[in-house]
């Protein structure tokens, strides 16, 4: 039996093929450029326009009424009454940096009012109404 010579064996090749690596990585990110967009979260409703400057709620609760009439917190649904005993305990966990109102523009102005007394009778002060600015429509 004849041992090869040092000379006579292929040698390590300590090269990485990178190209095949670069192709995933930019399908990859092509596929999450177009799908980023999409998956913001949320409730989807139509704000009303008015001249406001644009409001991005940084630390505060988010609290958004769809056109039927339906409460969420963030994006968890909960009844009036839900709502209305725990609002002061959210609010206070996120922060107290005050409520953010997010109404549909054919929600019921009922609606909008007694979701601002409910807020208001447990001690929030600090509540706004987001809309649309005009120009961005």
């Amino acid at each position: 039996m004849r041992r090869g010579r040092r000379g006579d064996r292929m040698g390590v090749n300590g090269e990485i093929n990178v190209v095949s690596l670069i192709d995933v990585m930019m399908l990859l990110m092509i596929i999450f450029m177009i799908t980023a967009p999409m998956m913001q979260g949320g409730v989807d409703i139509a704000l009303p326009s008015a001249e406001v400057k644009p409001l991005e709620p940084k630390n505060g609760l988010v609290v958004t009424v769809n056109r039927a009439g339906q409460i969420f917190v963030d994006d968890t649904k909960l009844t009036f009454d839900e709502f209305a005993g725990s609002i002061k305990a959210l609010s206070d966990r996120k922060g107290g940096g005050g409520v953010f109102l997010r109404a549909d523009q054919g929600v019921e102005y009922g609606v909008v009012v007694r979701l601002v007394a409910a807020m208001k009778a447990r001690g929030i002060t600090e509540v706004g109404l987001v809309a649309e600015p005009e120009d961005a429509r």
